[in-house]
Parts: C-alpha cells; sequence; structure tokens
C-alpha cells in the first residue's frame, strides 16, 4: 500500500469534494469543500494560522483528505490538525493512520514545532482511539465544543 499526502491544487479539488464519510459520520467531520475553502482564509488566535490542505491518495487514488495548520506564534501549540477524513469506500484499510503518520513526521522535522494539537467530536469514539494510539493526550478540556488532544514532540 502506497500512501502519499498530495497539496490541494487546481488539478485535484474536485475529486477531493467528492469524498464523504459515512452517513453516521456527517456530524463528526466538515466537508472538504469547506475545509478547501476555509484554507483559503484561515483564522486568527494569537496570531495567524496557516493553513495546508492535502488530498489523501493510495496508490495514486484519492481515499481523503487531511489538513493542519501552522502558527510558530502559538503559545500552547504550534501545529493543529484541522481535519481529517477517509471517504466511506476506503475506511478500515490504515489510510487514516497513515496518513496522520506523515503528517506528525512533517511536524517533527520542524523543530519549531512543540505540541501538535487536534480536537474531534467527544462521541467519535474511533477518531479518540486512533489519536490515543499515536501519542496525542486529552487534558480533559473542550475545544469550540470538541475534545481536545495534544502531542508533545519536543
Amino acid at each position: 500500500m502506497s500512501v502519499e499526502l498530495r497539496p490541494v491544487t487546481a488539478e485535484n479539488w474536485e475529486a477531493l469534494i467528492k469524498l464523504q464519510v459515512r452517513e453516521d459520520q456527517r456530524g463528526f467531520v466538515a466537508s472538504n469543500v469547506y475545509s478547501i475553502a476555509e484554507a483559503q482564509f484561515g483564522f486568527e488566535d494569537e496570531g495567524h494560522w496557516d493553513f495546508y490542505p492535502f488530498g489523501v491518495y493510495a496508490d495514486g487514488e484519492p481515499v481523503g483528505f487531511l489538513m493542519y495548520c501552522l502558527n510558530f506564534a502559538h503559545s500552547r501549540f504550534q501545529g493543529f490538525v484541522i481535519r481529517l477524513m477517509v471517504d466511506e469506500r476506503f475506511q478500515g484499510k490504515g489510510y487514516g493512520r497513515t496518513a496522520m503518520e506523515q503528517a506528525l513526521e512533517i511536524f517533527r522535522a520542524d523543530e519549531r514545532i512543540l505540541q501538535v494539537g487536534i480536537s474531534y467530536e467527544p462521541h467519535n469514539k474511533a477518531a479518540q482511539a486512533l489519536y490515543a494510539s499515536l501519542g496525542f493526550v486529552e487534558p480533559g478540556e473542550l475545544m469550540d465544543g470538541e475534545t481536545l488532544a495534544i502531542l508533545k514532540l519536543r
């Protein structure tokens, strides 16, 4: 299985917005079209966050979406995984884990990133298990109504 993160481009964005999670998961993650739009505008919280949206590809086929953001001036975490989704047809094959591992490699390669944050819907047990298995720890607080988890890198 060859899994890679490819930046969202004019050539691939339409294929990526067609990817969907299962019906029972739709409340857990924003649509890819919303995420791609969000990446264009970002948000301000202790400075500006730069967004990096990617398609998750397995053997050359789009199977999911991952987006992270960086803010080296943030006092708590300098990297944040905003979105991870795997299309309903490709779930359970390890693509989400592999995509997260690749994103974490990017974070680990940058000495300025001390901690990485992620948040997810409190009822999303699959996300909770995945992130815990990657070393994320929940400090026991919510962020915009979602469970916050943090991975200390340094």
